[in-house]
C-alpha cells in the first residue's frame, strides 16, 4: 500500500500564492507517489467565521476549484469536506482528553492568530481547540506525511505528541505523521507582514486577473533604504525580491546582483515580477474558468472524495473504540 498524505485548507475565501508555494506545489507533485487526501476544513473555518455560515458553501467550492485548477487530479486524489466526516469530530473529543489547556494557550500559532482576530480577552473554545481537531483531521486516515507552511509546524508537533500519548496508553493504533515544508516555508505579505493572509488584505489570489496582479505588485513594499533607482539596494530586506526568489528560479540571482549594484530600479523589478507571476498563474486561471462553469462536476468530485474519506474514517474509529474499550456491543 502507498503511504498517505493529508493536507488541506480552511474555506475562508479563495486561495493565494502563500498556499500555492507553501503546500499546493507539494501536494500536486506528490499525489501520484502517495495516496493523497485534501481536507476542506469547513468546521475549522467557523472558528473565525461563525457569524457568516451562509458563505461556507461557496467558499468550499472555491477552495476545491483552486486545488483542481493547480493540478490536483480527482482520479488519484480525494478532496473531501471535514464536516461530512463525523468520525473526525468524535476522534477530536477523545484527543481533547490527552491535551492540557495550558499547552494549547502556549501554541505560538494560536497566540499569533488570537491577536489577529482580537481573541486575546475572549477566546472561543472552538478556536483554542482547533489544533486538537486538526490532529484528528490528520490521523483519521493514518497520514504519514503532511505538507504544511512553517506556521503550521506547532500543530504538527502537537499531533505527534497526541499520537505518541494515545499509542502509549492504548496500543499502537495511530500513525505519527511527519511534516513536509516547501522550499519557501513562509511567504510574506505584499505589505511586508511576516505572513500572507486574507484577513490582512496583503495577498495575491490564484484567480486574480493580470491587471489586479499588476496593481497589487506596484503597491508592494521594497527596500526602505533605497531612494533612487541607481542607489545600491538591499534585496535581503525587500519583499519584492523575496517573491523573485520564490517564483523566479532562473532569474532571481541576476535580479539580486543588479539590485546590489544599483543597475535595476524598483519599478522595473516589479514589472519583471508581475510578468513572472502572470506566466505562472495564467494556466491556473484558465482551469479555474473551466471549473467555475462546471460547479456541479466539482460537487460530484467532493461527494466521491468525501465518501472515500468516510469509509476510511469508519475503519479507523473501529480500531480506536476497541483500543479505548468503548466498543460495548461488539
Amino acid at each position: 500500500m502507498k503511504k498517505r498524505i493529508l493536507t488541506g485548507d480552511r474555506p475562508t475565501g479563495p486561495l493565494h500564492l502563500g498556499h500555492y508555494i507553501g503546500t499546493i506545489i507539494n501536494r500536486v507533485k506528490l499525489q501520484y507517489e502517495y495516496e493523497t487526501f485534501i481536507i476542506i476544513a469547513d468546521v475549522q473555518a467557523l472558528t473565525t467565521n461563525f457569524e457568516h455560515p451562509e458563505l461556507l458553501k461557496e467558499d468550499v467550492l472555491q477552495v476545491a476549484i483552486d486545488n483542481l485548477a493547480c493540478g490536483i487530479n480527482p482520479e488519484v486524489t480525494s478532496i473531501f469536506i471535514q464536516s461530512m466526516i463525523p468520525e473526525i469530530a468524535e476522534l477530536a473529543i477523545y484527543y481533547s482528553m490527552l491535551v492540557s489547556v495550558n499547552l494549547l494557550f502556549h501554541n505560538p500559532t494560536i497566540k499569533t492568530e488570537a491577536k489577529q482576530y482580537h481573541y486575546e480577552k475572549s477566546m472561543p473554545y472552538g478556536f483554542l481547540g482547533y489544533p486538537v481537531h486538526q490532529a484528528a483531521d490528520i490521523t483519521f486516515c493514518k497520514a504519514n506525511l503532511v505538507p504544511v507552511g512553517e506556521d503550521q509546524l506547532p500543530h504538527i508537533e502537537l499531533t505527534r505528541k497526541i499520537v505518541r500519548k494515545f499509542n502509549q496508553l492504548y496500543g499502537e493504533v495511530l500513525v505519527e505523521p511527519e511534516p513536509l515544508l516547501s522550499s519557501v516555508p513562509r511567504l510574506p505579505g505584499l505589505d511586508g507582514n511576516a505572513k500572507m493572509s486574507k484577513s490582512l488584505g496583503n495577498c495575491i489570489y490564484l484567480g486574480d486577473p493580470p491587471e489586479e496582479i499588476e496593481k497589487k505588485v506596484k503597491k508592494a513594499v521594497t527596500d526602505p533604504q533605497r531612494i533612487h533607482p541607481t542607489d545600491p539596494g538591499h534585496p535581503e530586506i525587500c519583499t519584492v525580491f523575496l517573491y523573485h526568489k520564490a517564483f523566479n528560479e532562473k532569474g532571481y540571482l541576476e535580479i539580486e546582483k543588479e539590485c546590489k549594484e544599483g543597475k535595476i530600479g524598483c519599478v522595473i523589478c516589479k514589472e519583471k515580477l508581475t510578468n513572472i507571476l502572470n506566466e505562472i498563474l495564467e494556466p491556473i486561471r484558465e482551469k479555474r474558468h473551466y471549473y467555475e462553469q462546471r460547479k456541479k462536476e466539482v460537487m460530484e468530485i467532493l461527494y466521491e472524495g468525501t465518501k472515500k474519506a468516510k469509509r476510511i474514517a469508519e475503519e479507523t474509529m473501529k480500531e480506536v473504540r476497541t483500543a479505548i474499550k468503548i466498543d460495548y456491543f461488539k
